[in-house]
């Protein structure tokens, strides 16, 4: 089961930023003795994985907080996160950490991990890919580097807390997604014409 929550933390931070649970894999894996990622994940901590998740992590902080190019963006990694959090599933859910010391759960497993990263991934990025459009139009994108802060605070703890305190990820997915459905029904009951407003013929 802790298998399951470490991968599922880790699928929902890259729903938010791609690039941040994988190069925090990487590096962590390379060097701090916190997780030890699985043979057939271990490339996340070659020379050039670093680089190349490094340098798209910034890229995408940076786009993310910029208005109107935060939704281009998130078009963008529509395909792309998801796809991050088949690979950071996988890979945490198989890899030994201060919490996990025989991930057993998937073992023998190719695809189910990396299909249900993908679908949790994707499910946190619709959220955000739908709140963030009605957010800006409603503070004239004054929200976006707000609220992109905050998603880069929230997936940074989602991976601390996979690792480290899995059952504590698992809360905080629940509390997040919670979080995204208010916000986003009341901005859209904000974006509706008040009927009761309307002038009487």
């Amino acid at each position: 089961m802790l298998e399951f929550l470490v991968g599922s933390g880790l699928a929902a931070a890259a729903g938010l930023n791609a690039w941040m649970p994988l190069f925090a894999l990487g590096l962590l894996d390379r060097v701090v003795p916190v997780i030890d990622l699985p043979a057939s994940w271990s490339w996340l901590s070659s020379d050039v994985a670093l680089w190349i998740t490094g340098v798209l992590l910034i890229v995408e902080i940076v786009a993310d907080k910029v208005p109107a190019v935060d939704s281009v963006n998130d078009v963008l990694q529509t395909v792309v996160r998801p796809a991050s959090g088949g690979i950071a599933f996988g890979a945490g859910s198989s890899a030994q950490t201060v919490r996990v010391d025989d991930p057993t759960l998937f073992a023998g497993a190719t695809w189910a991990p990396i299909v249900i990263g993908v679908v949790i991934a994707l499910a946190l990025h619709a959220l955000k890919a739908s709140v963030r459009p009605l957010a800006n139009v409603a503070t004239a994108g004054v929200a976006a580097p707000v609220l992109s802060a905050a998603e880069d605070v929230s997936a940074g703890a989602l991976i601390v807390a996979a690792i480290f305190a899995p059952v504590l990820a698992g809360a905080l997915i629940v509390a997040l997604v919670v979080s995204a459905v208010l916000l986003l029904r009341r901005r859209r009951r904000r974006a509706r014409p008040s009927v009761a407003s309307a002038p009487l013929p």
